[in-house]
């Protein structure tokens, strides 16, 4: 069973109030325990919870228990007014960002009733429990000149706004813990001069905590030599079930396809790999250029069993497809094909592989009788992403290092090319013109990972839990 992520949640307090106003500490706790089984509700993850830290020494002990817990994120709840001496020993000893809280429990004080109480103390310790933001200021004036990250939700505790950005950041942690645990394969090499898709590997592991595992396309040639006729077999049939396989295909393409398909599938279990880069084109006529040659099926059959494959050896754009892929969000390999300016629209394709997932209808295989710019010929992948809104993302480098490049924009209905690849018309809030400029100066690769869903927002979190820039075209 695969393990929960486990994230952080401790509240703060004053422990001097809780003499003074019966009955506070307990009703604080309860909004703690609220938002601690929402965040295990909504999000389906382990919460370790610290508690209530109001002085400096449970604040030591709350940092050692986010220590064991191993928590990919800390949530910091802002119950009422608290010392910032007592948030900032946490603070310093975690390795992840804080998250804020500042939730109060209604969205705003019920005022006849406070001033029905009569009791000027009751009455103030009925404001401490809607006192959340006389604390925010100076957490962050603390966090700021000790150089600590953190965010902030604001909001009150049934607020659905604060709920969705709680579960945004949940799941830019998961999309974190993913990539840091990732193993990414690179089978082959560049594509001679494409100076852009060159990455620096070390930066990657770096930023991503992904391993980068090195992979032979001997190995490969093994595994495809040694697939067995039933195994070929149940291969065709997987075609069948998820294909729309074109009667063209040729029967030798097919299993030309299938045995390199079993093939690719050992490789990855062998390497356990969530993720890989491939090229490939060796001497005409060799065995490696028939591998190379007949991937494309099989790699796109990895890709929608959420273990994206990009092709040219873009490793950069493999981590684009991976944090898509781990949002939910699919992640489709490709590159700019033209500019319609009479729709205002930009179309975005590739040859595969492709994400069943984010499909307009069926995926389609079909034969190519040249791979444009490659050698040999074979199968390739007909598809367009399904209608609807849509995501671009970009892991790009320059000098200073890796950043993230994101759209949002609408897969929109319209012609495209019927020419055995992956084909989408794309429009954006600003034009053509505009959007081509802007995307292209930020300095990414030709390359671009394509999903469903408007989720820049999620991918901002990402970038920040990651200590990376993110660059928002529109």
């Amino acid at each position: 069973m695969k393990q929960k992520l486990k994230i952080g949640l401790f509240a703060t307090g004053l422990d001097t109030y809780w003499g003074q106003f019966d009955g506070l500490l307990d009703e604080l706790i309860a909004y703690k325990t609220q938002i601690k089984s929402n965040i295990e509700a909504k999000c389906e993850v382990e919460v370790v919870d610290a508690g209530m830290v109001d002085n400096p020494r449970k604040a030591l002990e709350a940092a050692s228990i986010f220590a064991k817990g191993e928590v990919e994120l800390v949530f910091l709840y802002v119950s009422t007014y608290c010392l910032s001496s007592t948030i900032l020993p946490v603070a310093q000893r975690l390795n992840c960002p804080i998250i804020i809280l500042n939730l109060q429990p209604v969205p705003a004080i019920d005022y006849d009733y406070i001033n029905s109480l009569g009791d000027r103390g009751k009455m103030t310790g009925f404001w401490l429990a809607h006192c959340q933001a006389c604390s925010a200021p100076e957490i962050a004036n603390v966090f700021n000149r000790a150089g600590l990250r953190y965010e902030f939700v604001t909001g009150y505790l049934a607020d659905t706004f604060a709920w969705k950005e709680i579960e945004g950041w949940v799941e830019a942690a998961r999309a974190r813990y993913a990539m840091r645990n990732n193993r990414l394969g690179v089978l082959g090499h560049y594509y001679c001069g494409m100076l852009d898709v060159y990455t620096d590997t070390t930066r990657q592991a770096a930023v991503f905590g992904t391993h980068i595992e090195l992979l032979e396309m001997c190995e490969v040639k093994k595994y495809r030599d040694e697939a067995t006729e039933t195994e070929v077999a149940d291969k065709l049939k997987e075609f069948g079930e998820k294909f729309d396989v074109s009667p063209d295909c040729e029967e030798y393409e097919l299993l030309r396809a299938a045995r390199t398909s079993v093939a690719l599938d050992k490789i990855i279990g062998a390497h356990e790999l969530g993720s890989m880069a491939y090229y490939y084109e060796g001497v005409d006529g060799n065995d490696y250029e028939d591998i190379s040659t007949s991937v494309i099926a099989g790699n796109t059959l990895l890709t929608g069993r959420e273990i994206p494959v990009a092709g040219e050896c873009e490793v950069k754009n493999a981590q684009a497809m991976k944090i898509m892929s781990e949002f939910g969000a699919g992640g489709s390999f490709s590159e700019f094909y033209a500019m319609d300016f009479n729709d205002d629209v930009i179309m975005l394709g590739h040859d595969g592989p492709a994400h069943f997932a984010i499909a307009e209808g069926r995926v389609g295989l079909v034969p190519l009788s040249v791979y444009h710019g490659k050698p040999g010929k074979g199968l390739s992948i007909q598809m367009s992403v399904r209608h609807g809104d849509v995501t671009l993302l970009s892991v790009c480098e320059n000098g200073e290092g890796v950043f993230l490049l994101v759209a949002e924009g609408q897969s929109v209905e319209g012609p495209t090319m019927n020419i055995g690849n992956t084909n989408s018309r794309y429009r954006f809030s600003i034009s053509v013109r505009s959007f081509m400029d802007t995307w292209s100066k930020a300095g990414p690769s030709h390359h671009t990972a394509i999903g469903t869903g408007h989720i820049a927002d999620k991918i901002q979190k990402l970038a920040f839990l990651l200590n990376i820039p993110v660059i928002k075209v529109c």
